[in-house]
């Protein structure tokens, strides 16, 4: 499969595997060219503004509705899409899972978070870990979307609308409802890293405000795969996720048989390390919402159903300032992930490049106390953190956590113990 790009956020592409696949005047007309089936893929009300409506024509060899009766699977959704049931107000953060083998899959384990697919709001934090293909295998997610974050290994997600290749310090995302399959580009290789499914409104670029045009994540480097397309027939199965459960339909086809297709709901990829970082120049530290990627936004202006933030490389250079992230208890609920490198604000270890750390709502946090007494006390030089690549999930809404979340071994129970030390420096 073709694993060539068209790149933009947000535009409308056309794009066809086929000479004269596409319809030159209709999208859905009498007899589509080359044989094949008109399809019209939704991700947003048929009726939403312009600006916001979100839809792809796939023009395709067999319908999706060919496929036999899902069946539900239990045994596999409690190994995987578990219920997040538990609030804990503690400060939490976990070591890197263990390594699992099998498919993307079997591999998924939910971490925390909150809603459901049938609410249309907020999210869930999964990890996965894998070191074999789907084979015959596809998977359709009518909850949210998937924001996959590599972590470890190298990926190749194979769409409907084409195939993706990502490597550590890449985003990729797959929209709700669309068929999909994820593999290892190198058979055998262990793959690691984070899923955030989005059951809110689809992620879009944050509005830039005074920054002006050219910061933080810039359009044209989003990339979409061109149309591509697999006619196989024999045994498959399509795994469905629906309100949070797994079920499966036989499918006597490959479901990835788009020849062409145009529309702006679509399957990307981002490269992290392209982020134009915005900070101060002067003194103060910026919020970290001056490092949002993408966002959900909610029907409260400026409040995220969940915004998609990181942390990369940069120059520090403020004076007169503390510029690690400061002491904050937020309104907002915060699961961070480490891609690779240390975190700025926990350099005494403890988090791990594929651990992860939550602190939910007014839960209070901060740089742990050799951080903090390094950059009290330094002579304020520029500096350039450099070789790092941390990420937060942001969202208004509380995230509970899973059975899994709470296993000893993963997580660590030591955690509130890199604050103890703080020394006491208040002279009265």
């Amino acid at each position: 499969m073709n694993t060539s790009y068209l790149s933009g956020f947000g535009n409308h592409f056309s794009t066809e595997a086929r000479p004269g696949a596409l319809p030159e005047d209709q999208n859905s007309p009498q007899v589509a060219p080359l044989g094949l089936y008109a399809e019209q893929l939704s991700g947003s009300a048929f009726t939403a503004p312009r600006h916001t409506n979100l839809y792809s024509w796939l023009y395709r060899i067999r319908p999706s509705v060919m496929h036999k009766a899902f069946k539900p699977l239990k045994a596999l959704t409690e190994k995987t899409f578990m219920k997040p049931e538990h609030i804990n107000p503690n400060q939490m953060r976990w070591n890197a899972p263990k390594a699992l083998t099998g498919n993307f899959i079997e591999g998924l384990r939910t971490v925390c978070g909150t809603g459901l697919g049938h609410e249309q709001r907020g999210l869930q934090v999964h990890l996965y870990s894998f070191n074999q293909g789907m084979k015959n295998q596809f998977m359709m997610n009518a909850d949210g979307d998937f924001l996959f974050v590599i972590q470890s290994g190298n990926v190749q997600i194979k769409t409907e609308l084409g195939t993706i290749q990502a490597e550590p310090g890449e985003i990729v995302l797959v929209p709700r409802g669309m068929k999909f399959q994820v593999n290892p580009l190198d058979p055998g290789t262990a793959c690691t890293g984070y899923v955030g499914e989005n059951f809110g409104a689809p992620f879009r670029l944050p509005e830039l405000g005074p920054i002006g045009a050219n910061g933080l994540a810039h359009r044209r480097h989003f990339l979409t795969p061109v149309a591509a397309f697999e006619d196989l027939e024999g045994k498959f199965e399509l795994i469905g996720k629906f309100n949070g459960a797994l079920w499966m339909a036989e499918m006597g086809h490959s479901p990835l048989d788009v020849v062409a297709w145009h529309g702006n709901y679509v399957p990307f990829k981002y490269d992290l390390r392209k982020f134009n970082t915005i900070n101060t120049v002067s003194f103060d530290h910026p919020d970290p919402s001056i490092f949002t990627v993408l966002t959900s936004p909610t029907d409260t202006p400026g409040v995220a159903n969940v915004d998609f933030a990181i942390f990369p490389p940069r120059w520090m250079v403020a004076e007169h300032t503390f510029r690690p992230p400061y002491f904050h208890r937020n309104c907002m609920s915060e699961y961070m992930g480490l891609i690779y490198g240390v975190y700025d604000a926990k350099t005494a270890g403890g988090f791990v490049p594929g651990g992860g750390s939550l602190h939910n709502f007014y839960s209070a946090h901060g740089p742990d106390a050799d951080s903090f007494e390094k950059a009290s006390f330094t002579d304020l030089k520029p500096h350039k953190i450099e070789d790092t690549m941390a990420f937060m999930f942001e969202s208004r809404t509380a995230y509970m956590l899973t059975d899994y979340a709470m296993e000893k071994g993963f997580l660590q129970e030591d955690y509130q113990d890199c604050w103890q030390g703080f020394k006491k420096h208040f002279k009265g």
